[in-house]
C-alpha cells in the first residue's frame, strides 16, 4: 500500500468516525454526554481537515471548480425551495 493509498484509507475512517461523534451528540440524553461527543467531534473535524490539507497538497485530493452558471441554478433551487 503506498502512501496516497493510506492516506485515502485514513481519511475515510476520520469521516465516519465524524459521522459517528456527530450523531453521538444529536442524540445524546445529557449535557455533559452532549458536550464530551461535541468535543470529540470537533478533534475529529480538525484531523479531518489536516488530513484533507496535506493530501491537497500532494496532489492527491483535487478539486475542481463549480461553473458559476451551476451556483447560480442552485441557489435559485433552493430560494424557491424555501417559498
Amino acid at each position: 500500500m503506498d502512501d496516497k493509498n493510506l492516506m485515502q484509507n485514513i481519511l475515510l475512517l476520520e469521516k465516519g468516525v465524524c459521522d459517528l461523534y456527530m450523531h453521538g451528540s444529536i442524540e445524546s440524553s445529557t449535557q455533559n454526554v452532549h458536550q464530551a461527543f461535541k468535543t470529540a467531534l470537533n478533534e475529529s473535524l480538525s484531523m479531518q481537515d489536516t488530513l484533507y490539507t496535506e493530501m491537497s497538497a500532494k496532489g492527491w485530493y483535487p478539486v475542481e471548480q463549480a461553473e458559476q452558471s451551476k451556483i447560480e441554478n442552485l441557489k435559485q433551487k433552493f430560494s424557491s425551495a424555501q417559498s
